[in-house]
């Protein structure tokens, strides 16, 4: 078994410790802020969600706060990837496809953890192979461990043979129209389940 560093480990307690307080929330939700049906962890009030500035995928910068008005699906992962992104991808996909025109107003924001591979030109190539309208971000180390602090995100570099992937929180969050954070959904959920919870926010 691979022993994973205590930095780590340490990252991990607080992502986990981060995931039960969100489920916790999930729990009691209740009123206006928290929609009856959804199928993610609710925020129970809603948190505002920090804003960041980092290299887009379409060659500009993206400013997380200029998506305020669209309901914006944050995940973390990297291109090369060959499991856990791609799943989580494709079911991104597919909801926007079953949503038809009200997935114009549905953004998916997908911050790199692996800022040495993927540059602005890869992580469109990559992206857009699920769908055109997904963006990418990417920056320095330092910026990237920024986000992912503020976010509750772990990502450590695992090496293997000459090469290396990452493991990291694979969870996605929905963020409403007003930039607020209100929901967590882990992975493995479905494409329909997407398609309810963007729909219940799209309908505030």
């Amino acid at each position: 078994m691979l022993r994973r560093p205590r930095q780590f480990r340490s990252e991990m307690y607080r992502t986990l410790l981060f995931i039960l307080v969100v489920l916790g929330c999930a729990a009691v939700a209740t009123g206006a802020t928290a929609p009856a049906g959804f199928k993610a962890g609710q925020f129970d009030p809603p948190r505002q969600a920090p804003d960041f500035t980092l290299q887009g995928s379409d060659g500009r910068d993206l400013t997380f706060s200029h998506y305020r008005g669209k309901v914006v699906l944050l995940s973390f992962g990297y291109s090369s990837c060959t499991a856990v992104c791609p799943v989580s991808l494709a079911t991104y996909a597919r909801a926007r496809r079953q949503m038809g025109s009200a997935a114009s107003d549905v953004q998916l924001v997908y911050v790199t953890v692996d800022p040495e591979r993927d540059n602005p030109a890869k992580l469109q190539s990559f992206l857009h192979a699920f769908d055109p309208t997904f963006i990418g971000a990417t920056g320095t180390p330092e910026q990237l461990a920024k986000v992912r602090k503020d976010y509750g995100i772990s990502a450590q570099k695992i090496p293997f043979g000459t090469s290396y992937g990452y493991s990291h929180s694979s969870f996605t969050y929905l963020i409403d129209r007003a930039g607020r954070i209100r929901a967590l959904m882990p992975y493995g959920h479905s494409a329909e389940d997407y398609v309810n919870d963007l729909s219940l926010l799209l309908k505030e």
